[in-house]
């Protein structure tokens, strides 16, 4: 596990929501293993043109059904339909414009083909101390699987 990525994780969402996502108590690796068995959903990409997974923490792993060496190597558009990913761009560009979305939700894909809605997810810049872009993270608890009919 990459102890940067999750601290710049963590930092950022910090600066945008004024809250720690998880106790910044004991050392890095302890933050990092928090982050990781965390009760609700926490991912993020990095910034290349088509954006790859970078961090799944274990109920991101066990929602879209991959380990993390399938995860991180996933660009993250293959996380929505489709169908589905104009509206998932639409979201990253207001992210990237406004440092973070509260409140989204949207319909994803596990690598299997389950569908789950995603509701009251947050979404914000992943960014060092100095501002440098690193790319997106998310975060959310409140998911329910979509029939398909």
């Amino acid at each position: 596990m990459d102890l940067q990525c999750v601290q710049r994780i963590l930092d950022s969402f910090e600066r945008w929501l004024g809250r720690d996502l998880v106790p910044r108590t004991g050392s890095t690796a302890e933050q990092a293993d928090r982050l990781f068995r965390a009760p609700f959903v926490v991912v993020s990409h990095g910034v290349e043109p088509d954006p790859i997974l970078c961090y799944g923490n274990a109920l991101a792993l066990q929602l879209w059904e991959m380990d993390a060496a399938t995860f991180c190597r996933t660009p993250s558009r293959e996380t929505a339909e489709p169908l589905h990913r104009d509206e998932r761009a639409r979201l990253l560009q207001a992210t990237t414009l406004h440092g973070y979305v509260n409140n989204y939700q949207g319909i994803r894909i596990s690598r299997t083909g389950k569908r789950f809605m995603i509701q009251g997810a947050i979404v914000w810049n992943v960014v060092t101390h100095s501002g440098k872009y690193h790319g997106q993270a998310a975060t959310f608890s409140d998911y329910q699987p979509v029939d398909v009919k």
